[in-house]
């Protein structure tokens, strides 16, 4: 059934000019409290990424491993760049398994209009190299 797009409660401006989107990654489950416990998953993935565009890196001068600080009107946490293309420009995605990034500490309960559940996955950041 075809719907009309919603825009996020809080969309990007001159304070926070970039897009936060947070979720999970394969290789872990929820809060990662079970998963960052088997070797093996932590083997692959075991420390929070900020995934950022290439062009966003380029001109905020950031590379691939360092460390970033992503700031939203309700906190900041520090976690490391990953540069790629899998996220559009003007975009971060934070997973949210590790608590010493906690992501979701950044995002704001705004409720849907429509489903009426909290909007946890989207709000407006800034990013910064520490």
């Amino acid at each position: 059934m075809p719907i009309e797009h919603i825009p996020p409660a809080e969309m990007p401006d001159d304070s926070y000019p970039m897009l936060l989107n947070t979720g999970r990654v394969l290789y872990h489950w929820h809060g990662g409290q079970m998963t960052r416990r088997a070797q093996g998953l932590v083997t692959i993935y075991d420390r929070a990424l900020v995934e950022i565009n290439p062009e966003d890196a380029f001109h905020k001068e950031l590379e691939d491993g360092c460390r970033v600080r992503i700031t939203s009107r309700r906190g900041a946490i520090e976690a490391e760049a990953w540069v790629t293309d899998r996220v559009p420009l003007g975009m971060v995605f934070a997973n949210f398994h590790f608590p010493e990034s906690p992501a979701n500490a950044l995002t704001l309960a705004a409720l849907d209009p429509v489903a009426k559940i909290p909007e946890y996955k989207v709000c407006a950041v800034r990013l910064e190299k520490t």
